[in-house]
């Protein structure tokens, strides 16, 4: 499992990234479609908001209850709530030996838990695409540094395909074909079942 990169710093500014688009959600934008199908704006952020709390809660040994991760109605004032758990993960990640420490997962399963180095993994191709798909609901562009959209591609290539992404509330669709000239965006969204071309 140490041939998977240390990603925190890269998981910070895609996080942070998606900290500045929250940022700009007012009200009424919450009812906008997503290219998470079945979830409107609210629904993502609220579920982007209780991922980084319960990654949390699991990088301090604390994240097998599934309570952590059970997505609760948003707050009065959303963006703080999500600018506050947006740090409170990347602070996380940041304790002494936590790419080594077990991450409890009890979304996946009662007793998964995996390595901290492939758990942050999970985190980062997470907050790159669900950057995207907010940045989509709103018709705004998501800027990333190229090096970091280079370095996702291997994530988003390991996370397996099949049933499980057919179920409700699945975070990712069933893989799309791309073209062989795709771009390294488009390569990531066809992967992880989006098209480039989704529009609200």
């Amino acid at each position: 499992m140490d041939t998977i990169p240390d990603y925190r710093a890269m998981d910070a500014v895609a996080v942070r990234a998606t900290v500045a688009l929250v940022d700009g959600i007012e009200p009424d934008d919450l009812t906008r479609r997503t290219p998470c199908a079945r979830w409107d704006l609210r629904a993502l952020l609220a579920h982007m908001t209780v991922q980084h709390l319960g990654f949390a809660a699991s990088a301090t040994g604390e994240g097998a209850d599934l309570e952590r991760w059970r997505v609760q109605p948003l707050a009065e004032d959303y963006r703080a709530a999500y600018a506050g758990a947006a740090e409170r993960v990347i602070a996380a990640f940041a304790g002494p030996d936590v790419l080594e420490r077990m991450f409890a997962l009890p979304e996946i399963g009662p007793s998964v838990a995996v390595p901290g180095r492939q758990a942050i993994s999970f985190h980062f191709i997470d907050y790159v695409v669900h950057g995207w798909d907010v940045a989509r609901a709103l018709d705004r562009p998501f800027e990333l540094p190229a090096d970091l959209v280079a370095a996702a591609v291997p994530v988003a290539e390991a996370v397996p395909d099949g049933e499980r992404r057919r179920r409700p509330n699945a975070s990712f669709a069933p893989r799309l074909e791309s073209p062989r000239d795709a771009d390294t965006w488009s390569r990531i969204l066809a992967l992880l079942g989006r098209s480039p071309e989704w529009k609200p």
